[in-house]
């Protein structure tokens, strides 16, 4: 195949790419992978460095790919759950990947 010919929109790599890039999806996907359900404050917590507003509209982009799940309970306060879907799972090599690349390559 020649590039002239290629176009990268059409690709796995892109569209794994659009629903995973942004500053913060990788990390959340990361921490749900590493701590299975979590809570929307202990995310804030664990990143740190996380807006409330960027983690919210993150966290709905994510759930609206079908990567991410949010439980609510009906309490005082509302009690909010997240989690990796099967989908999200399905992600789980790539992240591995990226960890052992990471350990491996760490200056």
């Amino acid at each position: 195949m020649y590039i002239i010919n290629a176009c990268l929109s059409t690709t796995g790599f892109h569209y794994t790419l659009s629903l995973i890039s942004g500053k913060y999806k990788m990390t959340i996907l990361y921490t749900l992978m590493e701590f299975g359900v979590v809570r929307f404050n202990e995310i804030k917590k664990y990143i740190g460095s996380i807006s409330y507003k960027t983690l919210s509209s993150a966290l709905k982009e994510l759930e609206r790919d079908q990567l991410v799940h949010r439980e609510e309970y009906p309490q005082i306060p509302p009690k909010v759950e997240y989690s990796l879907t099967e989908r999200g799972k399905s992600l789980i090599p790539i992240l591995d990947g990226m960890c052992a690349w990471g350990d491996q390559n760490r200056l």
